[in-house]
């Protein structure tokens, strides 16, 4: 009963040693793991898959300035920068004209396919408006990241500067917010001119859903 015990207290301190070794060991992964480049680490989370290629994960300017400020302000020069640069790089419709089919704007701002693994890069993205905007008064779901959109037009009118403005926010919104979360539908090529088109339609026709008053509820 004695050597048992002892053996007991032996191999109890054995194993206690070990333990404490597989706790430090465990211990200094993280260490190891938080010394590696985050670009590094993320690229190899990721493999290309269809449409989704690894050079998504390639940063421009104004992604690593707004990653790096994410949550503070951004210095003064470099928003202005950020700003001019979006700016520079809007294309207004090249017949001067802005508006589409509203109806087409409509299915667009509904439509929340496009440019994943899985979608067909023959068929035409969505712009998935609804994940962050109410648009129509008539839709009971939709995101409030952003400002609600309805009546949009209806209160703005259709005056050139107004045109403009909402063009320039839907081709690249860091020309008025040098972090906006809004996508760069334009710049990215997310949607088609003729897509734009019919979003702005869809934002300023009358006839639009956007444009009509909440229906009266059931009594």
């Amino acid at each position: 009963m004695t050597a048992y015990r002892t053996g007991s207290r032996f191999l109890l301190a054995a194993l206690g040693s070990s333990l404490l070794a597989a706790c430090a060991n465990i211990g200094e992964a993280p260490k190891a793991a938080a010394t590696a480049p985050p670009e590094t680490t993320l690229a190899d989370s990721f493999e290309p898959l269809g449409q989704a290629g690894l050079d998504r994960l390639q940063q421009n300017t104004m992604q690593k300035v707004c990653s790096e400020y994410e949550g503070k302000p951004v210095p003064d020069d470099l928003a202005k920068q950020i700003i001019a640069e979006a700016a520079a790089g809007v294309r207004y419709p090249a017949d001067g004209n802005y508006f589409g089919d509203w109806k087409n704007g409509e299915k667009i701002a509904k439509t929340g396919t496009g440019l994943q693994s899985n979608d067909d890069p023959a068929l035409p993205n969505g712009g998935n408006c609804y994940a962050c905007h109410q648009m129509a008064a008539e839709e009971l779901a939709y995101g409030t990241l952003g400002l609600s959109l309805a009546q949009y037009g209806k209160l703005r009118g259709q005056s050139e500067p107004i045109l403009q403005y909402t063009w320039t926010r839907l081709w690249n919104a860091h020309a008025y917010n040098p972090c906006s979360h809004m996508p760069r539908f334009g710049d990215a090529g997310i949607l088609s001119e003729p897509q734009l088109k019919d979003v702005m339609a869809y934002l300023f026709d009358p006839a639009s859903p956007v444009n009509l008053p909440a229906p009266a509820p059931a009594p």
